[in-house]
């Protein structure tokens, strides 16, 4: 059994870095102040730029990122496990990674994930996203451990809309993850409809922590995003909210002990069989499916 304290920070990230920046620590140090030892920014932090060439411009390697450095220094002054949700990373090959990043209690980078899926969708009244022609999709899961005094606990990497990708969460739960994250900028008409049911369910299929941090409010380069960043429990309450979408920190106590009561009271993890699918005529359209556990 592993307690700590959750906050999800939720954030309205503009076009100029520095701003954002200044914003993310203003709510890192307001969650320090509520005793949070673990924190978690939205899908990018660093810069909420739709423009492709701006983007471009402003963005930094790594080791020049002021986001990352920024991270770092605040999860070693604190003690704590800083999340930043995503922020834009350029790649050798002109393209961009939509990467998130997980700093530990010594100020040193623990983990790094890229979005898997992107976000190539066509919504009503006109809205689309194409997210492949700037970024290059990840090709693996990735989990770490938080480390506390009393215990560790697993936690599990997605941005955004990986969260519609729900076999992407069963593996990891499959490989140990308590905590699941989802930190998003998920669309106003996509977050109205589906967010809080995603991560409930997410949460509930898999007897998991969800811990999602969101973009909230309408944005510099005129995106309008849904805010109501979340922490869910492995029976699917909502227990910490952003209520709305204006910046601002919900917090949690996070305790392992409720992933194994969830799990112990339905062990569908354990419960699940390799399938095949079939037509009535006896033919076999798709392979056994992959998602039981061994």
């Amino acid at each position: 059994m592993t307690i700590f304290r959750a906050a999800v920070l939720q954030m309205r990230s503009g076009t100029k870095p520095e701003a954002n920046v200044e914003a993310f620590t203003a709510l890192v140090e307001a969650a320090v102040l509520e005793g949070a030892n673990y924190v978690q920014s939205p899908e990018m932090t660093g810069m909420v730029q739709r423009d492709r060439a701006t983007l471009m411009s402003h963005l930094r390697a790594e080791t020049e990122d002021p986001l990352l450095a920024e991270a770092a220094r605040l999860a070693g002054r604190h003690r704590i496990f800083v999340h930043i949700g995503s922020t834009a990373v350029p790649l050798d090959d002109g393209r961009v990674a939509n990467r998130a990043f997980l700093f530990g209690p010594d100020g040193e980078r623990i983990a790094s994930y890229d979005k898997i899926h992107m976000f190539d969708v066509d919504l009503d009244n006109g809205e689309s996203w194409r997210e492949s022609r700037t970024y290059r999709p990840g090709e693996s899961a990735q989990l770490a451990d938080l480390t506390f005094d009393e215990g560790s606990a697993r936690l599990g990497f997605a941005v955004c809309y990986d969260m519609r990708f729900p076999h992407l969460f069963r593996e990891e739960a499959l490989a140990g993850a308590e905590i699941l994250t989802a930190p998003a900028a998920f669309t106003r008409q996509t977050g109205e409809a589906h967010w809080h049911v995603l991560l409930r369910s997410r949460a509930i299929e898999n007897g998991a922590f969800m811990i999602a941090a969101a973009q909230g409010g309408l944005h510099e380069d005129g995106r309008e995003t849904y805010g109501h960043s979340l922490i869910v429990d492995p029976w699917g309450r909502v227990v910490a909210e952003v209520d709305g979408d204006e910046p601002g920190i919900a917090i949690a106590d996070i305790d392992t002990a409720a992933v194994a009561a969830a799990r112990q009271k339905i062990p569908n993890l354990l419960n699940a069989r390799a399938f095949s699918v079939g037509r009535a005529d006896g033919e076999t359209v798709r392979g056994e499916g992959t998602l039981a556990a061994e």
